[in-house]
């Protein structure tokens, strides 16, 4: 009787253990369930690097989680600039152009590593977070081609061992891999659908879609926007007397020209016809006309080659505005749609003061606001 007793006992803590086992398991895949869901519904490139860093690092409750993506073209770090959200806001991740160069360690990585931390190995995959005791670090794998590595740290030694199963990791690593690819080719029609096919150069739709958020930017951390609207003078006649084809070879010319004077965090737009719309964070009123009459110069300095051969000798025209640092964001709901139009005014003040020159407005709200 007291045997039976005995393996009674032991049966039932097994059966908890068994029981306690299960609804762990339980839990893992739960949560697992729901980081798949987020990566599946992010919504945006910027979104989705959050998720796939600060996202499952609170998820598994570890100490970091960074990620290594191949980038040697650098066209991820385009297209999150292109969002507005430069690749610099995402700390946890990595853009490197060549693994054979950079993370030696990721090129024989073919299965998720789980293990101890090794240093110096794994020194450059985890920068910012010291004291780690275990890692696992999770290809990322598409159409065969190692695409980048999902790495968590922890500091404790149990956590990620030779020993634990690596299923779900490889398997939200696949997932991330297919939604980066996702993502990725969403902002590249998003731009397609936003730049223009003559000049390269961003057009009206984007516009639209940047100039609210670097006003608020600006209103966030006070600090100047500038606007400069560039046009070139009597181009009707280079149509006119030339052709469209010459027209088209200037305004290519006048947008390659205007580009190699700005900064990458300038916007560059095709406004119409052949008016341009620069947008230039951070810049104050005395810089922007410093660079207005940079571009002004570089346009006049050399003749436009045309298909025919015969170089055009072009001028513009430049009007130059300015949201002041000191606007508060509760002053000037339109503050955008003013900058556009204070801009456009001080053109057309440059255009019949005789072209060829630089114009500057500031509207006497603006003026206000500041000095309140």
């Amino acid at each position: 009787m007291p045997n039976l007793e005995i393996q009674n006992r032991k049966l039932r803590q097994r059966l908890a253990e068994l029981t306690s086992d299960a609804e762990h398991n339980d839990r893992v895949l739960q949560r697992f369930h729901e980081r798949e869901l987020e990566l599946l519904t992010s919504e945006s490139l910027p979104e989705l690097l959050l998720s796939l860093t600060e996202g499952l690092k609170s998820s598994f409750n570890v100490e970091t989680v960074t990620l290594i993506l191949h980038d040697p073209d650098h066209e991820l770090r385009h297209l999150l600039h292109n969002t507005g959200t430069p690749a610099e806001a995402f700390p946890h991740v990595q853009f490197i152009d060549n693994f054979d160069t950079q993370h030696t360690i990721c090129t024989t990585l073919e299965h998720p590593w789980l293990g101890p931390y090794l240093s110096p190995e794994h020194d450059q995959l985890f920068p910012s977070c010291p004291r780690l005791q275990s890692v696992a670090l999770v290809p990322i794998i598409r159409h065969k081609r190692l695409h980048g590595t999902l790495n968590f740290g922890s500091s404790s030694m149990d956590r990620f061992t030779r020993h634990h199963a690596s299923d779900f990791l490889h398997r939200l690593a696949t997932i991330g891999g297919v939604c980066l690819e996702n993502a990725t080719n969403h902002e590249r029609l998003l731009i397609t659908g936003m730049t223009d096919a003559l000049t390269g150069l961003h057009n009206r739709r984007y516009l639209d879609r940047r100039l609210g958020e670097e006003v608020s930017r600006t209103q966030r951390y006070h600090q100047p926007l500038s606007c400069i609207f560039v046009d070139a003078d009597h181009f009707k006649r280079v149509n006119d007397n030339y052709g469209h084809a010459a027209g088209d070879a200037v305004l290519r010319e006048i947008s390659s020209r205007i580009r190699s004077c700005l900064r990458a965090s300038d916007i560059a737009v095709r406004y119409g016809g052949e008016e341009f719309c620069l947008v230039l964070p951070q810049t104050s009123l005395f810089d922007a006309k410093r660079l207005a009459e940079r571009i002004r110069l570089k346009i006049a300095a050399e003749p436009i080659p045309t298909d025919r051969g015969l170089p055009l000798e072009i001028t513009i025209s430049l009007g130059v505005s300015e949201i002041p640092e000191k606007v508060s964001a509760q002053q000037g709901d339109n503050l955008g749609e003013a900058l556009i139009a204070n801009a456009d005014a001080a053109l057309y003040e440059a255009k019949e003061g005789g072209r060829n020159r630089v114009a500057c407005r500031v509207s006497d709200d603006y003026l206000m606001m500041a000095n309140s």
